[in-house]
């Protein structure tokens, strides 16, 4: 069978005082087999929010029409669509939208876990090690990428013995190094603020546990946006030829 093993007993477990707080209700908690490999929570709830980021795009625009009056959805996408291009074509310094697809993609899937964190039993892939540096990992591929479109292979690994020679390993450590600290920034505030409103929620349980979590949505917002934006000057690091460097 593909599907083997199914227990959903504890995918609406709520925080407790009795039980574990952290990384445990992320990772150990297997919901099924599919083809032999082990979906947990995380995955589980990263397919859900792809899905639901999928849904709510093709709900908006299903009925794109020029004489027809967009929908309050389509305009709310457009505007975030405009924004985020705004950003990219700023930060990577780029008159094309060639970062765009990467910071929305980014953007959206960090901003909606955040966002159904409302959701009391909703574990968030975002405050996941294994999330946030899989999403690390994509920035890191999109650095050569981007480097390599914009300015040829030449131009990409002649960046990591600028200004001297010497320098070539220090350039090489602090390109690794800072995509990881993307990926372990974004773990720490997300999992520090499910957990302090989980610890809340066993003590207080409906005042502190909002109030925590209207503040987790204005952050884990900037966190995203941050995300997004570090993810288009890290990949515009080497521009075209005739661009602004």
């Amino acid at each position: 069978m593909i599907i083997e093993n199914v227990d959903f007993s504890r995918l609406l477990d709520l925080p407790s005082p009795d039980k574990q707080l952290g990384l445990e209700n992320y990772e150990a908690i297997k919901l099924f087999d599919l083809c032999g490999l082990p979906i947990n929570v995380t995955i589980f709830n990263s397919w859900l929010v792809i899905l639901l980021i999928t849904a709510i795009c093709y709900f908006s625009t299903r009925n794109l029409r020029a004489d027809k009056m967009p929908s309050k959805w389509q305009l709310l996408i457009e505007m975030l669509v405009s924004w985020l291009q705004s950003e990219a074509k700023e930060a990577g310094e780029s008159k094309n939208n060639k970062y765009l697809g990467m910071a929305t993609g980014l953007f959206c899937f960090i901003f909606v876990c955040n966002l159904l964190t409302f959701i009391p039993w909703f574990r968030p892939p975002t405050a996941s090690l294994s999330t946030t540096m899989a999403l690390a990992t994509v920035v890191f591929m999109a650095i050569p990428y981007f480097a390599i479109r914009n300015a040829g292979v030449k131009a990409y690994f002649k960046k990591f013995i600028d200004p001297i020679p010497l320098l070539l390993p220090m350039n090489i450590f602090s390109e690794i190094f800072s995509v990881l600290a993307m990926g372990l920034r974004l773990f720490g505030n997300m999992l520090s603020g499910v957990m302090f409103a989980g610890i809340l929620s066993a003590f207080i349980p409906l005042l502190a546990p909002l109030t925590m979590q209207t503040l987790g949505l204005l952050t884990g917002t900037i966190q995203a946006y941050i995300f997004a934006l570090l993810a288009i000057v890290y990949s515009s690091s080497v521009k075209e030829k005739g661009e602004v460097n």
